[in-house]
């Protein structure tokens, strides 16, 4: 009774945590840029007992009996699929046409330096910073350039012109050109190693081959549309399924644990009478 209460409760730990996955996504579902994340599952440690009665009747099953110990949540996947694409007509909203593509940023570490976080969220806009105007995301990043410097455009700007190849061109009230940048973009190759940083920004560890930064003057590189926003990839109508099918699991352990716990009731009472 021990071992079936055991193995239970394991599978309600790794159960509870797919559902706090699942209600993550369905939270975020309407974040601009979200990737959802998929919950997968591995077996505990299982023992396998050989030390059975000798039985001259044929066995259907091989020999020995496997007990397993529940299961665990092995990893959360992070699927990097295309979002849907709406248009804003806005000058500053982004998005790419291409699923592993992502805008570079600028994070501030906890002790103060800075390293580069990647995004896929592409409502910008521009403040007032020293005199001139920065372009940053939503929670006030600064926008790297290819050349990972802090995206910067003169006092008086008003215009803006991005190219589908990434180049953004600033223009003043008069249309006289007054800046011309290369959005900084990166091809991410292995999105498994991204780390969360809040606020739809990640990074990414110092690994070979797990991105590649693009360059905008190449042509067919870089896909990024103007006056557009890619929306999150989650569906709804998966995530409610996904979320009852995890919630009758738990129900079903729950029951194991109860059932087990009348059983060790009914033997207690056994040796006390």
């Amino acid at each position: 009774m021990l071992r079936s209460m055991l193995t239970a409760a394991n599978t309600m730990n790794a159960l509870q945590e797919r559902l706090d996955t699942i209600s993550h996504n369905i939270a975020n579902s309407n974040t601009v840029g979200f990737k959802r994340r998929e919950a997968s599952f591995a077996e505990l440690l299982a023992q396998q007992v050989d030390r059975l009665p000798n039985d001259e009747a044929p066995r259907q099953t091989p020999p020995g009996v496997r007990y397993g110990n529940g299961a665990r949540l092995a990893s959360t996947m992070l699927v990097s699929a295309q979002g849907t694409l709406v248009e804003t007509g806005r000058a500053l909203d982004f998005a790419f046409t291409a699923a592993n593509q992502w805008f570079r940023v600028q994070v501030a570490n906890a002790n103060g330096d800075t390293t580069i976080g990647y995004t896929r969220a592409g409502n910008f806009s521009v403040t007032p910073m020293d005199g001139r105007l920065a372009l940053v995301t939503s929670d006030g990043r600064p926008v790297l350039d290819e050349a990972n410097r802090p995206i910067e455009f003169p006092a008086g700007t008003t215009g803006f012109q991005l190219s589908p190849t990434g180049t953004l061109t600033a223009t003043d009230a008069s249309g006289a050109v007054v800046a011309r940048v290369n959005l900084g973009v990166t091809a991410i190759d292995r999105p498994q190693l991204l780390e969360a940083q809040g606020d739809n920004v990640f990074t990414l560890p110092d690994v070979p081959g797990a991105a590649r930064e693009l360059n905008g003057n190449l042509r067919g590189q870089i896909g990024v549309k103007q006056g557009a926003l890619e929306q999150s990839n989650v569906d709804l109508g998966e995530e409610m399924v996904g979320l009852m099918v995890t919630n009758r699991a738990y129900q079903l352990n729950a029951r194991a644990i109860s059932i087990s716990e009348q059983m060790l009731g009914l033997i207690n009472g056994m040796r006390s009478s």
